[in-house]
């Protein structure tokens, strides 16, 4: 998936205008968006606004924290699509999580491992030591994503970006760091968000760096966004032809390691870099279908 926009899921409003934005998914935050005291209302709405859609994903609140389970018992007779975890400390809470959800699926007639889990694994200045505890975790495990905001905040922290807008180096550690868990793991990376809403040159240029890094897919935090994000991580179609032809010489030459294409030589990973493009490809394409 390209795109996940937040929606606070206490805005009827916002929830109303969400589906329209083109998003490959809606993650109805019930954690920041949300002050304690309207939570359980959100959570109604949540619940009502999930029934019966296929994209959306809630937010709860970190595992620790009473509302988690308020949050997981109230969405989960909706049968969302996955479940973003705010502040993990380790894998370890998205396996409580996981296990948490096996039990409601139960209870809800829901097909079990149905419900996915996106951890937003830097926002705790422990979880930095921690990344590698995710390969293997859990089957349910969608991909990694992570967030600056949170951790400036746990280390104290005036500001994540230098006066150009750029991230500091402990934020592109940490960026840098969801990268490698997520290749680690095998699953997605998606990077975080573009704060400055109002900046569509800033975030054309942060999309595009971002796939270039390997990134898959992006957070929004508003549906302006959403066509900028989905754009930049749209293959293009020489993309799409290169990979093509990689994954054909390839086939042609079976007992090869290395071949020459275009005047540059090719491996092994480049084939397997092409071949996760045309499966993601075809997968989207199934899906339009």
């Amino acid at each position: 998936m390209r795109s996940f926009l937040f929606v606070p899921a206490d805005s009827e409003r916002k929830l109303a205008r969400a589906a329209s934005a083109g998003a490959d998914a809606l993650i109805l935050d019930l954690e920041d968006a949300v002050v304690a005291a309207a939570r359980p209302a959100a959570r109604v709405m949540a619940r009502e606004y999930a029934a019966g859609k296929n994209n959306v994903w809630i937010r709860i609140n970190p595992m620790a924290t009473d509302d988690a389970m308020a949050d997981l018992e109230a969405v989960m007779p909706s049968a969302p699509a996955g479940i973003v975890l705010p502040k993990p400390k380790s894998a370890a809470d998205a396996v409580k999580l996981a296990d948490r959800l096996t039990a409601l699926e139960k209870n809800n007639g829901i097909a079990i491992g149905a419900t996915r889990i996106l951890p937003l694994c830097t926002e705790t200045a422990a979880a930095l030591f921690t990344l590698a505890s995710y390969v293997g975790a859990t089957d349910r495990l969608m991909g990694l994503s992570w967030g600056g905001e949170d951790l400036s905040v746990a280390v104290g922290a005036q500001a994540n970006r230098d006066e150009a807008g750029n991230w500091l180096p402990l934020y592109q550690m940490a960026r840098s760091f969801c990268l490698l868990a997520a290749a680690a793991a095998e699953v997605a990376a998606i990077d975080t968000v573009f704060t400055d809403f109002k900046d569509s040159d800033g975030l054309r240029r942060y999309a595009a760096e971002a796939k270039r890094d390997g990134f898959s897919g992006m957070l929004a935090i508003h549906p302006a966004q959403v066509e900028t994000i989905n754009r930049a991580f749209e293959p293009g179609s020489d993309e799409i032809e290169r990979a093509e032809q990689i994954v054909a010489l390839f086939a042609e030459n079976p007992d090869v390691g290395t071949i020459g294409m275009g005047g540059r030589m090719i491996d092994r990973p480049h084939l397997v870099q092409a071949e996760r493009l045309l499966l993601s490809v075809k997968k989207r394409n199934s899906e339009r279908q």
